[in-house]
């Protein structure tokens, strides 16, 4: 009879498991859960039984960790932190016929590191049917055997074990035999047959008997066997072992066609009743795939391999059969020992790369588990990392290392790191394995940008164009990515007043630096700014580097003409005595340029001349003098035009005219008035209209100045004509006095004003060098004796007639002596007043080799 099909309700008692705690002692628990449950079944609330908590269960990785390539037959439900079923649980699958069968396995946790070794207890159900070794027996027996006789049936094997192993047989009715069982020593049942009454061969050769074996299970399995029972002749002796029991050691590793154990059993019949022959009567088909039983020497021999870490212990039964089909059995248990075979297994159970090159001295950056499936002394692991790296491993629980930073980590000196990771067991000899691990460091950002020079010169010829590019700034980050991004600027500030960005401006990728505006180096010589280099890291680090900005002179500007006023601008002309000789000092022409360097250095020379072998002009210093002494035959009037030039590349200039009168007295020129309308006739258009119409209001006026000048030159025989020396309003140049003392006025002259007797647009002017007068360090000048007297001979009164405010500058308390003043008009000069006269309007004084004019206030 067939009782497979009741596996449905085997199930269905399946759901009335129990699912307990056996116990919980140093973190372990235990569960005790029938086999052959659904994957998903649950089998306990292990964070309730550990008392963990179930929010952390995912961030705390938690996981269920099994030795070597077991399989996992369990799985924690993170949600719920119930464990459950993850695959089919077999118990005979897992532990043979082993009364107690248990899964052990490990949870594991991480932050911090945590272990609990988890233990369920597999029940067994009835899922198995009673089974007899051979689906027939066959049985001779004689047919003298008596009645009472009894002849041995193997048992039937059932994998199930306790209750829902085999419990009870029994035999189809018959007419010639009934069932006996009994218990053996070893708990196994002996099955015989009891002759009840005798066969008969002539009746009866052959009969045929149905053996069922039933399980105590709910519902019960049963499994049945025919058994063939031939008549013969009397054979009463059964083979007989040498041991009941054979018990070997067999190391594992053993070769094929190894010979584990040689069973033996005698027959006391002779003949072929005595003829033993061996058989497996019960053996596992995990067994039966290891070892070879030879039928007739009862030799047993390694066929498979033999692995210790599959299984420790093998059990099968040998049965022993004469030829008329009487037998007896004997157990054979096989244990097998370890040997070293196994290396150990590194397994990286977390690993946290990249590290941040911040990490902290004994930052945990994984955690290493280290597996040996030999036993004892065989399964021992030291476990140990290589020295030139900043790191080590720190043993744990049980075989658990967590790797951890021992020193500061650079991202810039080593990105990566490839340690190795060796094990090796405590055999003999101990075996050994590595493990390579790759770690990375994620950059931080901890280096500011850094230029590549600790300063920056730009040198930029004025008059640029603008955008014009001056120079570049460069600075590394050896950060990665973002964090060694370089982005340029310029640091606000001030240059003259105005915003740095009107001036410059810079590309933030490549660091070029552009001018804004055309420069002027007589505005703007030189200039500095700070460049800041900053890193797209957060927060952003930076660095500064100072640019100096240099502006080259080009010769842009003109020479300017201070004395004489340059062609067009006034009429001057000056007397020069007819006694004077060769080399004599006639006038000087003064020139500045706003230029510097060689753009300023300005040379003299005379373009074109009355007698062009009269005069010279010094090249360097502009001083007007005679090449020769003045003879009878040159000209009365000598007109000479002067070119002043610079040094630059090309060369710019500009011209004067000077005329000059030889004479020792205005009044033997009479054509002097000619001459003076005929070279300022627009001038003397303009003086004519004013005078025709103030004629009547200054009449008066007029008459009274021309009696005073008169007067006095009657007293002082030099100062001969009623208007003061009209020279030019001269001016400096805004920026003269910033040239850095590569001005063109180096030499120190003195010159006395003198009065004409002509017309108002007749301006002429006596010079003189003051060759014995010098500016002291009191800012006064000392003029000779003779110019002294003649001052001195000046009527007091009249003296005072002349002296007018000025708004230059204030009389000297002196009076009449020679005014000092220091003037302030634009920069500072010293300024010599000689006479103060009312004539045009204008007031006079020397600054320097400049000599200034002005307006009353």
């Amino acid at each position: 009879m067939d009782f497979r099909g009741i596996s449905v309700a085997g199930e269905m008692f399946g759901l009335l498991f129990f699912v307990m705690m056996a116990h919980t002692a140093y973190g372990d628990v235990s569960y005790s859960f029938p086999e052959e449950m659904k994957p998903g079944s649950v089998i306990g609330n292990i964070a309730k039984d550990l008392g963990l908590d179930v929010n952390r269960l995912s961030s705390r990785k938690a996981r269920i960790d099994t030795e070597g390539n077991r399989k996992r037959y369990c799985n924690i439900n993170m949600n719920t932190g119930e464990l459950v079923v993850a695959e089919r649980i077999d118990r005979e699958g897992l532990c043979n016929e082993r009364i107690v069968c248990a899964l052990n396995f490990e949870l594991v946790l991480e932050h911090p590191l945590a272990m609990h070794r988890v233990t369920i207890q597999i029940q067994d159900i009835n899922d198995n049917t009673p089974a007899f070794p051979k689906d027939v027996i066959k049985l001779e027996i004689s047919e003298n055997a008596v009645k009472g006789a009894r002849f041995r049936v193997n048992e039937a094997h059932d994998a199930d074990i306790g209750k829902n192993g085999v419990q009870s047989y029994s035999i189809e009715k018959n007419d010639h035999f009934l069932l006996s069982v009994s218990t053996k020593a070893d708990g196994g049942k002996n099955i015989e047959l009891v002759l009840e009454r005798e066969l008969d061969r002539e009746q009866q050769k052959q009969l045929t008997l149905i053996l069922t074996a039933v399980d105590g299970g709910t519902p019960p399995r049963s499994g049945t066997v025919a058994i063939h029972v031939t008549v013969l002749d009397a054979n009463d002796n059964a083979p007989v072992f040498s041991q009941a029991v054979y018990k070997v050691s067999l190391p594992e590793n053993s070769p094929l066609d190894t010979l584990v154990v040689t069973v033996s059993a005698t027959d006391a019949d002779e003949g072929q009743n005595g003829e033993v022959t061996y058989e497996f009567s019960r053996i596992s088909e995990t067994a039966k795939e290891l070892f070879n039983l030879n039928e007739n020497s009862g030799e047993i021999k390694v066929k498979g391999p033999i692995d210790f870490e599959e299984d420790v212990k093998y059990e099968m039964l040998i049965e022993g059969k004469d030829g008329f089909g009487l037998s007896s059995d004997t157990k054979v248990i096989v244990e097998i020992t370890d040997v070293n075979d196994n290396a150990p297994i590194i397994v990286i159970k977390s690993l946290n790369s990249p590290v941040p090159e911040n990490a902290l001295p004994g930052t945990e950056v994984g955690i290493i588990n280290v597996q040996d499936r030999d036993s004892e002394n065989n399964g021992q692991v030291r476990c140990s990392i290589q020295q030139n790296v900043p790191f080590k491993l720190v043993p744990s629980i049980k075989n658990y290392y967590s790797l951890v930073t021992t020193g500061e980590l650079d991202r810039e000196l080593l990105s990566d790191y490839n340690i190795t990771i060796t094990a090796t067991d405590e055999g003999s000899p101990p075996l050994s394995s590595t493990k390579n691990i790759h770690l990375t460091v994620a950059d931080v950002n901890d280096n500011p940008p850094v230029f590549q020079e600790q300063s920056y010169r730009a040198h930029v010829q004025e008059n640029n164009k603008p955008g014009f590019s001056i120079c570049s700034v460069s600075a590394t980050d050896p950060d990665w990515r973002q964090d060694g991004t370089v982005v340029y600027s310029l640091l606000s500030s001030d240059v003259n007043g105005a915003p740095v960005s009107s001036f410059l401006s810079i590309n933030g990728d490549t660091g070029v630096i552009h001018a804004v505006r055309s420069f002027d180096y007589e505005q703007l010589k030189s200039f500095k700014v700070l460049v800041l280099a900053r890193d797209n890291g957060s927060p952003p680090l930076s660095s500064n580097v100072t640019v100096s900005v240099f502006i080259t002179d080009e010769n842009d500007n003109s020479p300017q003409i201070l004395y004489p006023s340059p062609e067009g601008n006034s009429f001057m002309t000056e007397m020069v005595p007819k006694a004077a000789q060769a080399r004599s000092l006639v006038s000087k022409v003064i020139a500045v340029d706003a230029d510097s360097g060689q753009n300023a250095w300005l040379s003299y020379h005379i373009i074109k001349a009355t007698d062009p072998g009269l005069f010279t002009i010094g090249v360097h210093s502009g001083e007007i003098r005679t090449q020769r002494d003045i003879s009878e035959s040159d000209n009365m009037k000598q007109n000479l035009i002067v070119s002043v030039r610079d040094n630059g590349q090309p060369s710019l200039s500009a011209t004067c005219a000077l005329y000059l009168l030889i004479s020792d007295n205005l009044a033997e020129v009479p054509e002097l008035k000619d001459m003076s309308r005929d070279e300022s006739s627009s001038k003397l258009t303009f003086y004519l209209i004013i005078a025709l119409v103030s004629v009547s209001t200054f009449f008066l006026t007029f008459i009274i100045i021309i009696l005073a000048v008169r007067f006095c030159r009657r007293r002082k025989p030099r100062l001969l004509f009623d208007g003061a020396v009209a020279i030019p309003s001269a001016y400096l140049p805004p920026n003269y006095a910033e040239v850095e003392g590569a001005g063109t006025l180096r030499s120190t002259y003195n010159y006395d004003a003198y009065l004409t007797t002509g017309s108002r647009t007749s301006d002429f002017k006596f010079v003189r060098s003051y060759n014995e007068g010098t500016l002291s360090a009191d800012l006064t000048l000392n003029k000779t004796q003779s110019a002294v007297d003649d001052l001195e001979g000046l009527d007091a009164e009249m003296l005072d007639s002349f002296q007018y405010p000025c708004h230059y500058t204030h009389l000297c308390p002196h009076k009449p002596y020679i005014p000092v003043h220091t003037h302030t008009h634009t920069h500072t000069h010293v300024c010599f007043c000689e006479l103060w006269g009312l004539s045009m309007g204008f007031c006079y004084f020397y600054a320097d080799q400049t000599i200034f004019s002005g307006p009353e206030p």
